[in-house]
């Protein structure tokens, strides 16, 4: 009887092991994919700081045709 009792208790522990690798494996698989897929916070900074730069000399374009513009 108590080698039943034991073989069920082994039995139930290796099913949730198992689970929780397959668990673990999940994770990881979906840490890879956000990981993948998202921008790190250094990134944007170094895409906005660019974008200013652009806007910014596109602005003082915009300023010299204004002002070449008001000088005719």
């Amino acid at each position: 009887m108590l080698t039943v009792v034991v073989g069920i208790i082994g039995y139930i522990l290796k099913d949730k092991f198992d689970e929780l690798q397959r668990l673990s494996i999940l994770l990881n698989k979906t840490r890879e994919e956000v990981a993948r897929d998202n921008v790190t916070q250094a990134e944007l900074d170094r895409i906005v700081t660019h974008l200013d730069v652009r806007f910014s000399k596109l602005e003082g374009k915009i300023d010299e045709l204004i002002k070449h513009h008001h000088a005719q």
